[in-house]
């Protein structure tokens, strides 16, 4: 489509949501473009976020993924569980209806897009319409989402571009991820789900006893699991993981070190400062200044 009437940026995303990461690329793109990405963004699920969505009431087609929390979602009357790795796609004729499980809301991605090829592109697909995957490797699939908004708050003339071949290295990503967790490898599968709860969960989670338990696993396995097919320690790799997460926080929001030392589970935050310069090579105050001057 090539206009969106008189809505505004605001009526496009939902307001039931915090913490919110959204870009606007362009919202009338080319009637005769192939694929064109408009919209996007991240966002934190209020506790009681739902939305409703009758067929034709959004103008555009829409790929969600969840990264954390729980929730269900109906495509055309058909209701679907949604955790973390859960991906899907939905067209301006889909009904749709969305709500977050209140004790674990979500934190979710979503890219809105549109072109005379996506139709034909989604086709065939593990998110062709009606379809709701639950990849036990994504992790990956977060990062290109994030890649997606950073290219699309950019005002360059190639940013459209950009983020037309980003959204099809996505879709092979969601390929790929569904490969990695269809081998039938039991031990690569333990560890994929091992490791997509660290990625979910590394807010809460603070020990390998609790990842273990939460994964139905021995302590030892899950060590054994991270050396053969992550390289590192699972303690290693929840501190990276928690150390990312708190970067973003200071980065984004400008909030204090005490802060992002709370929110990643540190009770002292000197203990987090040294931590966080292990992992990033600056420490929590340097990454703000840099931030800052940028």
């Amino acid at each position: 489509m090539d206009k969106v009437g008189s809505s505004s940026p605001v009526e496009l995303i939902s307001k039931q949501v915090t913490g919110t990461r959204h870009f606007f690329l362009s919202l009338a793109p080319a009637k005769a473009a192939r694929l064109a990405v408009a919209l996007g963004g991240r966002e934190r699920c209020n506790p009681d976020y739902e939305i409703r969505r009758g067929a034709y009431s959004y103008p555009y087609h829409v790929l969600e993924y969840v990264a954390e929390g729980a929730g269900t979602v109906e495509l055309d009357g058909a209701s679907h569980e949604l955790r973390p790795g859960s991906v899907f796609a939905y067209g301006p004729a889909t009904r749709c209806a969305m709500r977050t499980d209140p004790q674990r809301p979500m934190l979710k991605y979503f890219i809105c897009f549109t072109g005379t090829s996506v139709v034909r592109r989604l086709r065939g697909t593990l998110v062709a319409p009606g379809r709701v995957p639950t990849l036990a490797a994504h992790a990956e699939i977060r990062s290109v989402f994030e890649d997606v908004m950073r290219e699309g708050q950019r005002t360059g003339e190639l940013a459209q571009a950009i983020c037309a071949q980003l959204f099809e290295v996505l879709l092979l990503k969601i390929e790929d991820a569904a490969q990695v967790g269809a081998h039938g490898d039991p031990a690569q599968e333990n560890f994929q789900r091992c490791k997509a709860l660290i990625d979910a969960e590394a807010e809460r989670l603070h020990t390998l006893r609790e990842i273990a338990a939460e994964a139905g696993l021995e302590e030892s396995s899950v060590c054994r699991l991270f050396r053969r097919f992550q390289g590192t320690s699972p303690y290693q790799y929840l501190l990276r993981r928690k150390m990312n997460l708190a970067a973003a926080f200071l980065v984004e929001s400008g909030g204090l070190v005490k802060e992002a030392a709370q929110r990643v589970g540190f009770a002292d935050p000197y203990h987090f400062s040294r931590c966080f310069k292990a992992v990033h090579g600056v420490s929590p105050k340097e990454l703000q200044r840099h931030g800052r001057r940028a």
